[in-house]
């Protein structure tokens, strides 16, 4: 079986030493040691050329959305012209993308049933000297400002980003060294992204338009319903908003299920604005966490665009990545979809 794999020396769990236990359990794969997106994207761009049946991304998020947007770069007209009459083109078709998780949410490789990294990459060695071919799901993707991921937005999820990096090497209560993962975030959460927007006494507000199909929303049981006055070019919501997001992968990360209903529907994201103040949303944490549904002050759509009108310019991420600070953003159903390495039916097959 033909492999490439990607091991992003910068991810939280990436080291040259993982790199060789990559060698030593795909042995014939090609693999690079990155140091930088740069090598990464060079690597990947050469691919092309000679497609491999699999591309192990092992890192985190924001690997594997780099590695998704250097392919679409590369390939993309090519990728959209030779999909047969009748279908959607696939990005790396007709390779599939795995998710190694050694990044800090890992959201999709948990999306898809990754395990630890090295029970995923034996039992993966394991699947690659057999004769059948390697179990994917298909994902649609957001495409935010030119990009496509598996989750965009802005609000508290991008704040988050923000102070996760921050409180690496300023203010905590925690030992440095225990400064990253799930305690890393939850100090940027509790200690800078709360009590700031406690203290704020001017909220950021959101206007959001459906620029696309006849928007459908979530009834009380989780049934997809048409929503009575969401057509074309119709308000959906106006208001402020601490979380203003889409996405096409239940998680953000951590198990975090921000997006229970995210692929519900076929060729349709799952777009949410949480209007709840910060001290109301600490109260709730839990219930968010787990992605209850029906919750005070969630807004859900399902949806394939929209645009968003902020009050001022705020920070928006893309696959767990900063872009920048935006006030006005259109979210689309990026035309391609993406096959996915689906690591609970590998493992079901062993």
């Amino acid at each position: 079986m033909d492999i490439a794999v990607v091991v992003n020396l910068k991810a939280r769990r990436g080291s040259e030493a993982v790199a060789r236990r990559v060698r030593h359990a795909l042995p014939g794969a090609r693999v690079l040691a990155s140091r930088s997106l740069g090598e990464a994207a060079d690597f990947a761009r050469d691919l092309c050329a000679a497609p491999p049946e699999l591309l192990l991304s092992a890192g985190g998020d924001g690997t594997v959305v780099a590695l998704m947007n250097v392919l679409r770069e590369t390939r993309g007209l090519d990728v959209i012209d030779s999909a047969p009459a009748g279908t959607l083109p696939v990005l790396l078709g007709p390779s599939a993308l795995g998710v190694l998780p050694l990044g800090t949410g890992n959201g999709l490789a948990r999306a898809t049933g990754a395990t630890r990294w090295q029970s995923a990459l034996r039992q993966l060695g394991r699947a690659a000297q057999g004769t059948q071919p390697l179990p994917s799901r298909r994902f649609d993707l957001v495409e935010v400002c030119g990009k496509v991921a598996h989750f965009a937005g802005t609000g508290w999820d991008a704040e988050i980003i923000d102070d996760f990096h921050a409180q690496k090497t300023g203010f905590g209560v925690l030992p440095k060294s225990a400064r990253i993962g799930l305690a890393g975030y939850l100090q940027g959460l509790f200690m800078r992204t709360i009590p700031r927007h406690t203290m704020a006494r001017k909220r950021v507000e959101v206007e959001l338009y459906n620029t696309g199909s006849d928007a459908l929303t979530v009834d009380d049981r989780g049934r997809p319903v048409p929503l009575p006055g969401g057509e074309n070019g119709k308000l959906l919501y106006r208001g402020p908003a601490s979380v203003c997001a889409a996405a096409t992968s239940a998680e953000w990360g951590f198990g975090f299920r921000a997006f229970p209903f995210a692929g519900l529907v076929p060729r349709r994201f799952c777009m949410r604005i949480y209007s709840a103040h910060a001290l109301e949303a600490t109260m709730r944490m839990g219930r968010l966490w787990r992605g209850e549904h029906p919750m005070p002050k969630m807004h859900t759509w399902l949806l394939d665009q929209c645009r968003a009108v902020f009050s001022e310019p705020v920070p928006f991420q893309s696959g767990g990545d900063r872009i920048g600070h935006k006030s006005d953003v259109v979210y689309s159903l990026a035309q391609e979809q993406v096959d996915v390495l689906d690591w609970t039916r590998l493992y079901a097959a062993a």
